[in-house]
C-alpha cells in the first residue's frame, strides 16, 4: 500500500512539574510547562477504503491496541467515517520516559486522519476526542508549547511574551523506565507545592521550579539518580521530565557524551516553537 502521509510526532519535555493538590477522586492537580523537542517518531499513513484500521510496527513490537489504533477508532466513532487506514510506526521516542511518545503518536494520528479522510474537524473538536485517549494527548494538538494545569486538561499555549527561547538540551533515557501509576501513588510524593503563574515561569524559563516527581523516581529507579549524577559530572544542571525516567539539561557548548553507559539513549535535541503539523487543523 502506498503511503499517503509520512509525518513526525515530536516528544515533549516538562520544564518543571509541580503537584499542587489532589482531588477527591484521586487525580492529582499539577502545573507544568510542556515544551516540544525535535526527538520524533515517524508515522506513515495509507488510505484503506474498507474501513479497517491496521498497524505495522517498523522498529519494535507495540501493544496490539496502542494509542494510535485507539485514536483512529475514536475518530471514526466520533464522525461516522467509513474509511480506514494502515498506520506504520517508526518508533524513536523511548517508552516510559516521561516524553509523551505514545500521546504524541495519537495526536499525529488524529491530525493526519482528519486530513486523509477529509473530515475538516477544527482543532478544538480533535482535542475533545483526544482528551478521552489520555491527559497528554490534547497538548500535542496545540500549535505550540503550553502552560498546563488541572489534571493536565487545562492547556494554555504560550504567547510571544512567555514563549521559551531557542535552546539545546541533552536528553538521557536510562535503560529502565518508570510506571506513571507507581510514581503518582507513592506515599512519599510531595502534593502541596505552592501555585505559580506563567509570569513567574517566564521570568526564569529554564531555571524555574522543580519536578516534584523526581525524588520519588530516584527512590524507585536508581538509574534516574545515576543519569542525573552523570550529567552533573559534566557541569550540567539536570532534572527529570514528566514521570520519568528520562532526564535532561540545557547545553550551551559542545560536550563529550560518549562515555554514557551502552544501555542509555542519549541525544542532543533542539526545542521547537511550533508543532511540525501546526497548520494541519483550523483553530
Amino acid at each position: 500500500m502506498q503511503n499517503l502521509y509520512d509525518v513526525p510526532a515530536p516528544a515533549k519535555l516538562n520544564l518543571f512539574l509541580h503537584i499542587t493538590g489532589r482531588r477527591s477522586d484521586g487525580y492529582h492537580l499539577l502545573q507544568s510547562v510542556f515544551m516540544l523537542i525535535d526527538w520524533c517518531d515517524t508515522l506513515h499513513f495509507g488510505l484503506r477504503p474498507d474501513g479497517a484500521i491496521t498497524r505495522e510496527d517498523l522498529t519494535h513490537p507495540l501493544p496490539e491496541d496502542d494509542l494510535t489504533v485507539r485514536a483512529a477508532r475514536a475518530l471514526q466513532a466520533a464522525t461516522g467515517c467509513r474509511l480506514g487506514a494502515h498506520i506504520g510506526i517508526h518508533k524513536r521516542i523511548p517508552a516510559q520516559a516521561g516524553m509523551g511518545g505514545g500521546s504524541s503518536d495519537a495526536a499525529t494520528t488524529l491530525l493526519a486522519l482528519n486530513r486523509l479522510w477529509k473530515l475538516q474537524l477544527p482543532r478544538s473538536r480533535l482535542q475533545s476526542i483526544a482528551l478521552r485517549l489520555g491527559a497528554d494527548v490534547p497538548f500535542f494538538l496545540c500549535r505550540t508549547n503550553a502552560w498546563v494545569e488541572g489534571i493536565g486538561d487545562i492547556i494554555q499555549p504560550l504567547g510571544l511574551e512567555h514563549q521559551v527561547p531557542p535552546a539545546s538540551f541533552v536528553v538521557v533515557k536510562p535503560g529502565s523506565g518508570l510506571d506513571t501509576k507507581t510514581i503518582f501513588s507513592h506515599s512519599f510524593l510531595k502534593r502541596d507545592s505552592v501555585s505559580a503563574t506563567i509570569s513567574d515561569f517566564a521570568a526564569m524559563h529554564y531555571q524555574f521550579g522543580v519536578n516534584d516527581l523526581q525524588p520519588v523516581a530516584m527512590t524507585v529507579n536508581p538509574e534516574v539518580s545515576q543519569s542525573i549524577n552523570w550529567l552533573d559530572s559534566k557541569g550540567l544542571k539536570s532534572r527529570m521530565t514528566g514521570s520519568g525516567s528520562a532526564v535532561f539539561a540545557q547545553v550551551t557548548h559542545a560536550i563529550d557524551l560518549h562515555d554514557a553507559p551502552a544501555a542509555w539513549q542519549v541525544k542532543v535535541c533542539e526545542n521547537l516553537q511550533l508543532h511540525p503539523l501546526a497548520e494541519w487543523a483550523s483553530d
